[in-house]
């Protein structure tokens, strides 16, 4: 007991120190007292808690619980980060390094199933499929055991062997496959090359460590091929470190130009970020892709060119992340993640969707109110807008793919299929060629015969609302003729589902089919021939007058209204 209550003391010392410590933001502040008082309230809890209470208390999670609900009133991107989850931390934010065999997993009834190996790394190399269940690593049975559990075992030093027993369709006994770890890098450009039209292609997936690193070395090849123009692709691009967002803009946009400011309550946080070097393509056409999941260092790029007028925007609204996130360590190996700064594009934009700080009675957090929302100018003088992420020159309606297609893909039917197209079929032709023919896709319909992917078309829903108001007002027994012949029809049209959404089926199909044998890459390439984003830069950067008129605000495509009035603008077929 003494040396739980000298344990306790010392916490309190700690935390008193580290007031003291932080002197020079505290000490002139007319809320030192408060804050004073409630650590010492916060410490004296902690230490009756510890002493007094019934049942033994696990300090470490304890004080995480409470460090997690005190965060949790704040945004989601503030967090404390215990030594134990460090190293997952730096691969997520910071890091694209770890050692491993290079391969994405996925557990389905207590079963862990390779998701997609890396092209290039050791999964790959020794012939590990998408589709193969982990049976066992180095002799441990993986029954039962989680996806982290599960990745912790495939992860290890760089250049220690690895045994894996697995379960592949069409083996009628396991595959072993003796591997060695190697350090895997998870690039941030996964995909850059030439489209058609002669346009330069790059994907950005992340801005992680080197990602304006890897843009400039694609954008230095690609410019090898005398480009029409060049697409930056940052769809699903959640962001990462500012910085390198800044480098990845000065690629396109002369020196000494603003690229984004930070503004913070602490004065030492307010930065202003501008251009350093001399650009590597100042002048050619160039489209920058996003969607409701670009955000971060994403909409800071896509933001900075399109207020510079640099850039033309395809796609959807962006996410709206307008927070700037900063590390800072803490005693024993932890650390802090806090939010410390809004971050401003050049015309003086904020596009944070989200109002953190004035939440509703209940906690809610709540969208910038309409309201409050300012246009901004651009370089040349074009209207944007704050609040509400960034809104693209050029609005492609994005896909929305028919229940049956979602289906097919969430029972892992899709996936299922094309592990087992795979593994009686050892090579398909170029993915940018790849087409089901109509007796393959007759096979995929028959392999879903015996399978139960039943599922509730928007038409049955509105049927059994009908239904549930007609109880209410017991109306039911009035209708229930014409309401029965309706839900027959709804029923017979379903089973025509498989025929009718033929085509959107076949291309997420297909899709998956070439990832087995060209991995991400092959994903990548197949989906141009089907991308109304694409197709959009296309016909952009082929009309020099489009272009212009773009950039100018003028025309039918320029951003019309505020935040909230999407226009469609048809990208063309």
């Amino acid at each position: 007991m003494m040396m739980k209550r000298k344990l306790v003391s010392l916490k309190k010392v700690v935390l008193v120190g580290c007031l003291i410590v932080a002197g020079g933001s505290f000490a002139f502040r007319d809320d030192l007292f408060q804050v004073s008082k409630n650590l010492e309230i916060f410490t004296s809890v902690f230490k009756e808690l510890n002493i007094n209470y019934v049942d033994e208390i696990n300090s470490s999670k304890f004080m995480k619980t409470g460090i997690d609900a005190m965060l949790d009133g704040l945004d989601p991107y503030t967090e404390f980060v215990p030594e134990s989850d460090i190293e997952d931390y730096r691969m997520k934010y910071v890091s694209t390094q770890y050692g491993g065999v290079g391969a994405t997993i996925f557990n389905r009834d207590g079963r862990v199933f390779v998701s997609e190996p890396y092209q290039g790394f050791p999964a790959a190399k020794a012939d590990v499929r998408a589709g193969d269940e982990i049976i066992s690593i180095n002799g441990i049975s993986l029954k039962g055991k989680t996806n982290d559990q599960v990745s912790l075992l495939l992860k290890g030093p760089k250049g220690t062997p690895i045994k894996l027993v697995l379960g592949r369709v069409g083996e009628a006994k396991p595959v072993e496959k003796n591997l060695v770890r190697e350090e895997i890098v998870q690039v941030n450009v996964p995909y850059y090359g030439m489209l058609e039209n002669n346009i330069g292609y790059i994907k950005l997936d992340k801005f992680l460590e080197n990602s304006a690193q890897e843009v400039k070395d694609a954008l230095v090849e690609l410019r090898k091929s005398n480009p029409t123009g060049i697409v930056l692709d940052l769809r699903n691009n959640g962001g990462g470190i500012l910085q390198e967002s800044v480098k990845i803009v000065n690629l396109f946009v002369p020196k000494d130009v603003k690229v984004v400011m930070q503004k913070g309550r602490n004065a030492e946080k307010t930065v202003t970020y501008k251009t350093f070097a001399d650009p590597i393509e100042p002048n050619l056409p160039l489209v920058v892709l996003v969607n409701n999941r670009s955000a971060s260092a994403s909409e800071i790029v896509a933001g900075s060119l399109q207020d510079l007028d640099r850039a033309v925007i395809i796609g959807q609204r962006s996410y709206g992340k307008g927070l700037v996130q900063q590390t800072f360590n803490l005693p024993y190996n932890s650390l802090v993640k806090l939010t410390v700064a809004k971050y401003y594009t050049p015309s003086g934009r904020c596009i944070q969707a989200l109002d953190y700080t004035h939440r509703t009675a209940e906690g809610n957090v709540i969208k910038v109110a309409d309201s409050l929302i300012t246009e901004y100018k651009t370089k040349d003088g074009r209207s944007v807008y704050d609040g509400s992420g960034i809104f693209p020159d050029m609005f492609v309606k994005p896909v929305e793919y028919s229940p049956i297609t979602k289906t097919l893909a969430a029972k892992s039917f899709i996936f299922d299929y094309a592990t087992k197209y795979r593994n009686s079929k050892p090579t398909i032709t170029d993915p940018k060629k790849f087409s089901l023919s109509d007796t393959e896709y007759a096979d995929f319909v028959n392999y879903l015969s015996d399978k139960d992917y039943n599922y509730s078309t928007r038409t049955e829903k509105l049927l059994n609302d009908l239904k549930v108001e007609a109880e209410k007002d017991k109306k039911l027994n009035d209708i229930k003729a014409e309401y029965d012949a309706l839900k027959s029809k709804v029923s017979y049209s379903k089973k025509k589902d498989l025929t009718q959404f033929k085509d959107e089926i076949k291309q997420v199909l297909e899709s998956e089919i070439v990832s087995r044998y060209y991995f991400q890459k092959g994903r990548t390439e197949y989906s141009f021939k089907n991308d109304d984003e694409i197709r959009g830069a296309y016909k952009v950067i082929a009309d020099k007058s489009m272009l212009a008129s773009i950039l100018k605000g003028e025309g039918s495509y320029k951003t019309i209204g505020k935040p909230g009035q999407d226009f469609t603008a048809s990208a063309g077929k």
